[in-house]
């Protein structure tokens, strides 16, 4: 951990690039952070019609939203978006962020890459997924963490009430609550809330048996953390034997 002479930030600046719409990431963030670390917040924007293609446009187009920051310099940069990694698939991902990474200069962590981070630190291979989705997102979901070497042994669905991705800014955490409540754990490692927009926190702090609970937010804080040195605790507090 390196402490820099800075009135804030001293411990770290932390960038996050978040869809236009998401109300949920900033918020989560400031309570996930300390406050020794300064967070700054990009727009991914995009005015494509169909969900899909507004995703992929999210990360194809990083560098645009990065560039608002002019001669800003953060430490690490969070891509706060779990929708645009599921359909752009994990080698065109990894393609993107290392030629933008090579051109800022910055590491750039995505969210779903931080929650395979923390499922390989708790060693868990089999988990139960639960996504606030659309089928088409959902299906693009199961296949990526198929595809990264996981098996998705439960999957539930947040009803979003449509097929437009934007819908999951307007659930609440307790959308989600009746179906951890009911979940089957029997045979599963950990547990994937996946979506930066659905709000989870109350979720994890009400999280109490089972497998570890992890959220896209919590993951991409703690990766981020442990990127400037930061020792955060442990933010997965149920480890598989």
């Amino acid at each position: 951990m390196t402490t820099v002479l800075r009135d804030y930030g001293r411990l770290g600046r932390i960038a996050i690039a978040t869809p236009q719409a998401n109300p949920t990431v900033e918020a989560e963030f400031a309570i996930l952070l300390p406050r020794q670390v300064s967070l700054h917040v990009t727009r991914l924007t995009s005015d494509a019609q169909l969900p899909a293609d507004r995703l992929v446009q999210y990360l194809e187009e990083l560098g645009v939203a990065l560039a608002a920051f002019d001669t800003f310099r953060p430490d690490c940069v969070g891509f706060a978006c779990t929708g645009s990694s599921y359909l752009v698939g994990m080698e065109r991902e990894a393609a993107l962020l290392t030629a933008e990474s090579a051109r800022s200069g910055v590491a750039i962590d995505t969210a779903t890459g931080a929650v395979r981070w923390a499922l390989d630190r708790l060693r868990a291979r089999r988990i139960a997924f639960i996504t606030p989705y659309p089928r088409f997102l959902a299906a693009a979901a199961q296949r990526f963490w198929s595809d990264a070497g996981y098996k998705v042994v439960r999957e539930v669905y947040v009803n979003i009430g449509g097929a437009d991705t934007r819908g999951i800014y307007d659930l609440r955490a307790a959308d989600a609550r009746p179906l951890l409540a009911n979940l089957n754990l029997d045979g599963v490692d950990a547990v994937v809330l996946s979506g930066t927009g659905l709000p989870s926190l109350p979720l994890l702090a009400e999280w109490r048996d089972g497998p570890p609970l992890l959220t896209s937010n919590l993951c991409l804080a703690a990766r981020l953390l442990d990127r400037l040195g930061i020792a955060s605790g442990d933010p997965f507090p149920h480890p598989v034997n």
